[in-house]
């Protein structure tokens, strides 16, 4: 009876990089897009990894799995970057066992969000965990726990205040807006990317700050002309973005693009202009900061605009953290129950094994009486003694353990001191 050790809690890793101690610069050599998860997924499978999933947002990359040790996520992340190998591991993060769980359950719930309660991430973790399950690289721990974090997230989203009000890069976006460009409502704006970053940011604008001139430019027009449509915004195609910029007040970019979209060329000789980078990598070249007419900001300097509802929040976090510790706790008993089920199960067939082959041997075609029976009996328990006995003599280490443990399973009384 062998039980396999590889899915051990023990062996259940996560390793990343996140806001806390990078830049959005560095975190973007590390971020990983849909083409490169799916090579990720398939290179992990080449080097026997095969219970995995990738969360690569603006603000974090972290690799949750199964591994020998977490050397191994670190050289699965470099495999598919341009992020250098020896930077990671100075700047990585490394969690194991409980400790990972319990990390992603802080991740889930916003409690590890750049801006506390940051419902979105939520969304974020349900879609790495699916994309590797489509690719068969989700197995039955971690979409239990994925499942389970899902759960807690919803019911500190719904029992707590966590989550209340509006605080999102999105809305950073805005309160930075309506402190530095006081006229805003009169101001020409433009969005380059009409992604879901983009879209919010935009709606966020039109509630709170009632702009109305916002020219919105995506590569793939449609994409600008139904958002533009359902707003009543304009849209312009990519290919007219340098004379509708150069007419800007304010630049949000958000096009989500592997390089700048954005260059110090597009800006030279022009009115002077609010940038602001929402990518990650960033869209904007960082020579544009170098222009004098230009202010430039990015998402690291967007977290730091403090709302009061983030103090609210924080009064939230006892309540948050008591849900986790009891769905965390529930996770544990399944998964401990599920690994003594197994054992269990392996008992039970090798006692089964051992009297049928007692029967077999005693039954010589003749019917059984009692005193047969006793015999059989007699053999079947010494035999599960001596193979207990064996066990504890091979694994002297743990002898003691063993020992408490079958007299509390079979409840002798003994007293072992």
């Amino acid at each position: 009876m062998q039980v396999s050790h590889s899915k051990e809690i023990a062996n259940f890793h996560i390793v990343g990089i996140n806001y806390k101690k990078t830049d959005a610069a560095i975190r973007g050599l590390y971020a990983i897009n849909p083409a490169q998860y799916q090579q990720l997924l398939e290179h992990a499978r080449t080097v026997q990894l095969d219970d995995l999933f990738v969360l690569s947002t603006c603000n974090r990359t972290e690799i949750y799995g199964f591994a020998a040790s977490p050397g191994q996520f670190i050289d699965l992340l470099c495999s598919q970057t341009n992020g250098d190998r020896d930077q990671l591991l100075e700047l990585a993060y490394t969690k194991s066992g409980e400790e990972a769980i319990k990390h992603l359950y802080q991740v889930g719930t916003g409690l590890d969000s750049q801006i506390l309660g940051d419902y979105e991430i939520i969304g974020q973790i349900r879609n790495a965990a699916r994309f590797a399950k489509n690719e068969k690289a989700l197995g039955s721990f971690l979409e239990r726990l994925v499942n389970s974090v899902l759960q807690v997230s919803k019911l500190i989203k719904t029992e707590t205040g966590l989550s209340a009000g509006t605080v999102s890069v999105a809305f950073a976006t805005v309160r930075m807006l309506e402190r530095m460009v006081p006229d805003i409502k009169d101001k020409k704006i433009v969005l380059l990317g009409v992604g879901k970053i983009g879209r919010n940011t935009t709606k966020n604008m039109i509630e709170y700050l009632g702009v109305k001139e916002v020219t919105l430019i995506n590569r793939t027009l449609l994409v600008a002309e139904e958002f533009a449509t359902q707003h009543g915004l304009k849209a312009a195609p990519y290919e007219n973005m340098l004379p509708v910029i150069r007419e800007a007040d304010v630049i949000l970019v958000a096009s989500n693009a592997p390089h700048p979209t954005l260059l110090a060329e597009h800006l030279q000789n022009t009115t002077p202009k609010l940038v602001i980078d929402l990518s990650i990598p960033f869209n904007v070249d960082p020579a544009v900061a170098e222009l004098e007419h230009i202010t430039l900001v990015n998402v690291d300097e967007l977290s730091k605009v403090q709302d009061e509802t983030l103090q609210n929040r924080m009064n939230e976090v006892p309540k948050a953290i008591a849900i986790i510790n009891e769905h965390m706790e529930e996770f544990l008993y399944w998964y401990k129950m599920r690994k003594h089920a197994v054992v269990l199960k392996a008992v039970k067939e090798k006692l089964h094994e051992i009297h049928m082959r007692e029967i077999q041997q005693q039954k010589n075609g003749a019917a059984y009486n009692l005193e047969d029976m006793e015999q059989v009996s007699g053999r079947i328990i010494q035999k599960m003694i001596n193979l207990m006995a064996g066990k504890v003599r091979k694994e002297t280490d743990k002898s003691d353990l063993y020992i408490s443990m079958i007299n509390d399973i079979f409840e002798t009384g003994v007293n072992q001191e």
